[in-house]
């Protein structure tokens, strides 16, 4: 195996900073030592950041790879290498990609095909193939409202090492867009569709809901431990969704969109994750409650980069900023997100883990990543 020294580095430990060195071996940390000392062989990271990998639970990247204009499906294999390729180019060193499960057969307007089996066989076979840079797993998202997920669910067993499944359910009037102005301004700007076509999605949805919406949130929650994998909800907003997300064993929540939410996520012992995009623009684009006003509130534990890769570590830094703790903003796309996603092995930089790891260099508004290591091999 490679053996990589990184001395001379700033090392972004699970609770301080240190200038040190950082032994890679076999694919685990070996050793770390402390002091500006660069030894024979060693390489000299001139004081650069040396911290754990990105770990990235929720990214809709892919779909952006394989759809890269509207009604142009990209050949999946090529998407998915550029998807990786990209990934470890900002540092993510860990994914699991989201995958769509639920779609809608009956009105083809709705843009809802099927594709998440076929692409999840891709993934696997590349893996295999050792032709990926990075760490792939797989994160089913569930659509409550929808015509097939029971179905397409049922297609995937434990053998396929699902990580994450998580309730999705955009019924208009609720959740992400209980705001219908959002909404139609999201779906005309997206779909350029008219008011008759916007109010004829709304109410398709809607009837879709009231018809199968009970029937598949109990579905997919059985799917979830059936294939041994962690729950995740998805932009509760009142307490009492929480409570309901709890009930069903829930270790995550992604973006939750008011703080109502977020405090009781707190008290049920949920992790709450926000997105880098919102902490980064200022503000949700939906209109929901801002990252920032989390992270102050002490109401904030893991990032997602969701659908821009490179803001996840972006969003980390300012976090490290906003709290005056680097260590506490690294761990919210590292240690937390490994955790939340039930890997122990990974997410810190301690002895004994897997050795992902990155060398970064902050610059005046932005961070470069200047190495990327997955399991101690170098892939960036």
């Amino acid at each position: 195996m490679t053996e990589t020294i990184l001395a001379n580095a700033t090392l972004v430990l699970p609770d301080r900073t240190a200038r040190g060195a950082l032994h890679l071996a076999d694919g685990v940390v070996a050793d770390i030592r402390e002091g500006g000392a660069v030894p024979p062989g060693a390489i000299d990271c001139a004081g650069d950041l040396v911290m754990p990998g990105l770990v990235e639970l929720h990214t809709d990247n892919l779909e952006r790879h394989m759809a890269p204009r509207p009604s142009v499906d990209w050949p999946h294999d090529a998407a998915i290498l550029a998807h990786d390729a990209e990934l470890a180019g900002v540092g993510i060193t860990t994914v699991f990609d989201a995958l769509r499960v639920g779609s809608v057969v009956s009105r083809a307007t709705l843009d809802m095909g099927r594709y998440a089996r076929a692409v999840a066989d891709e993934i696997i076979a590349l893996r295999r193939a050792g032709a990926l840079r990075i760490s792939h797993g797989l994160h089913l998202r569930a659509e409550i409202c929808s015509e097939t997920l029971v179905e397409e669910m049922a297609a995937f067993g434990p053998e396929d090492g699902i990580g994450i499944v998580s309730l999705m359910d955009h019924t208009p009037g609720q959740r992400q867009f209980r705001d219908i102005d959002k909404l139609r301004v999201y779906h005309v700007g997206k779909n350029r569709t008219d008011e008759e076509g916007f109010q004829a999605h709304v109410e398709g949805l809607r009837a879709m809901h009231r018809q199968y919406g009970a029937l598949h949130e109990a579905a997919a929650v059985a799917e979830a431990r059936r294939y041994g994998a962690v729950l995740a909800s998805h932009d509760d907003t009142t307490g009492g969704q929480v409570a309901v997300s709890a009930g069903h064993g829930t270790a995550f929540a992604e973006f939750p969109t008011t703080e109502e939410a977020a405090a009781a996520c707190r008290d049920h012992g949920i992790a709450i994750m926000m997105g880098a995009p919102n902490l980064i623009r200022g503000g949700s684009h939906s209109g929901n409650v801002a990252a920032r006003t989390l992270a102050e509130a002490g109401l904030l534990d893991i990032v997602s980069s969701d659908y821009v890769p490179a803001a996840l570590l972006t969003g980390a830094l300012m976090l490290a900023d906003l709290w005056g703790d680097l260590p506490r903003g690294v761990a919210t796309v590292t240690r937390a997100p490994a955790r939340a996603a039930g890997l122990a092995d990974r997410g810190a930089l301690v002895p004994g883990l897997r050795a992902d790891v990155i060398r970064v260099r902050r610059l005046e508004r932005a961070a470069a990543v200047r190495g990327v290591w997955v399991a101690g091999e170098r892939v960036g």
